[in-house]
């Protein structure tokens, strides 16, 4: 599947403790979702990611994204459903963001905007024992930025499956950002993005403020 064919984008808030913690907001008793548009979709491979400069900190979130296969039935396991993975980068107007918080309203202005959802290339999903046991890793200009493992997630996989199954629907096409380790903080014009999965490096960007 490519970029082009995915239907919608769920993603997950603050599903690693460190992370709510980290930005002083409470952990969550269940799934927090929220969803990018598909324009919002931009490739990792080596590319200029060209992001707003005039609205505050930009601020990077590194997380696994897991790609919807078939339609959810209920009790569907995560295996049978997923049909591959990789990462991506939930880019964030974190200013922006506080402001709407205060108020109120809705993510989508902080979340949502063109080029605020860069991927990886798709690989394998390799089943639940597997993604516990890597690390993912972010490297910001040749510095190590975030490290983290799904072991470490507050929701698991299945979980999140069956949560956004059951109360917004999931079918193929559908992809799910999993939340992001801690770590984050705001980009710098010229920044360089790699992602990598164990030693393997499966996206990167260059940022232009």
């Amino acid at each position: 599947m490519g970029n082009n064919d995915i239907r919608n984008i769920y993603c997950i808030g603050r599903n690693y403790r460190l992370h709510a913690l980290e930005l002083g907001n409470a952990v969550p008793t269940s799934p927090m979702v929220f969803t990018k548009p598909t324009h919002a979709l931009i490739p990792m491979e080596g590319n200029v990611v060209e992001l707003p400069s005039n609205v505050g900190e930009v601020h990077f979130e590194l997380e696994i994204v897991l790609r919807i296969g078939r339609d959810y039935v209920p009790g569907i396991k995560a295996d049978d459903i997923i049909s591959g993975m990789t990462l991506g980068l939930d880019l964030t107007l974190r200013d922006v963001q506080s402001k709407i918080k205060a108020k109120g309203e809705p993510w989508l202005p902080a979340k949502g905007f063109k080029g605020s959802a860069p991927l990886g290339a798709w690989f394998e999903y390799l089943g639940q024992d597997a993604l516990e046991q890597q690390t993912f890793t972010l490297i910001r200009s040749g510095q190590e930025a975030q490290r983290g493992q799904a072991a470490d997630m507050i929701f698991d996989v299945a979980a999140l499956i069956e949560f956004i199954g059951t109360h917004y629907g999931l079918g193929a096409g559908d992809i799910i950002y999993t939340g992001t380790p801690a770590g984050v903080a705001a980009l710098a014009d010229g920044d360089t993005l790699e992602a990598y999965w164990g030693d393997q490096k499966f996206g990167s960007c260059v940022v232009k403020l």
